[in-house]
C-alpha cells in the first residue's frame, strides 16, 4: 500500500500557473445575461427569410389493421359513453322540465277525462327503457364501427399495393 501523502499529484502539460495568474470567472447571473444578449444579436442579425423549412415526402403504403382495430374500438367504445351520458342528461332535463307532465295533460286533455286516465307517457318512453334501448344501440355500434373501420384498413392496404398509397409531405414549422 502507499501512502496518499507522498503520490505526487499529476498535472496537465503546459505552462504552469500559478493560483494568482488566473482569471477570475465572472459570476453566473453575469454570464447569463452576456450569453442571452449574444443570442439575441445573433438572432436579430439573421435574415427573416434565411433557409426554407425543411420538407419530407413520405408515401404511405399500409396501414396495420390490427392497430387500426385497437384504435377504432377504443374510439368507438368513447362514442358509445358519450352517447349514454348525453341520452341520459337529455332525459334528465326533460324530466326535470316537466315536458312528461305536459305531455300526460294534453294527451288528456284530447281523449278526455275517462280515456285518459291511466295514460302516463313514462310508461313508454321510461328514462330506464330508453337507457337500455340506448345501450343496445351503443353496443351494436361499437361493433359495427370497429368491424368497418378494421375492413377499411385491410382495402386501403389492397389498394395502396395497386396504386402505390398516399403521398405526404411533412413540412417544419416557421
Amino acid at each position: 500500500m502507499t501512502d496518499r501523502s507522498t503520490e505526487q499529484r499529476t498535472t496537465r502539460p503546459g505552462p504552469a500557473r500559478k493560483p494568482a495568474e488566473t482569471p477570475a470567472r465572472p459570476p453566473l447571473a453575469e454570464r447569463i445575461s452576456q450569453r442571452l444578449a449574444r443570442t439575441e444579436d445573433s438572432s436579430a442579425a439573421r435574415p427573416a427569410s434565411g433557409r426554407p423549412p425543411r420538407r419530407a415526402r413520405l408515401r404511405l403504403t399500409r396501414v396495420d389493421p390490427w392497430s387500426v382495430m385497437k384504435t377504432s374500438f377504443l374510439l368507438s367504445i368513447a362514442f358509445a359513453i358519450v352517447t349514454v351520458v348525453s341520452v341520459a342528461m337529455v332525459w334528465a332535463v326533460l324530466g326535470g322540465a316537466g315536458v312528461w307532465d305536459s305531455i300526460n295533460a294534453t294527451v288528456s286533455d284530447v281523449v278526455g277525462e275517462e280515456g285518459a286516465s291511466d295514460f302516463d307517457i313514462e310508461n313508454y318512453l321510461g328514462t330506464s327503457r330508453v337507457l337500455g334501448f340506448t345501450m343496445l344501440i351503443a353496443a351494436i355500434d361499437v361493433v359495427l364501427l370497429t368491424a368497418v373501420a378494421t375492413l377499411t384498413a385491410f382495402l386501403y392496404n389492397m389498394s395502396a399495393a395497386l396504386l402505390g398509397g398516399v403521398d405526404v409531405t411533412l413540412a417544419e414549422d416557421n
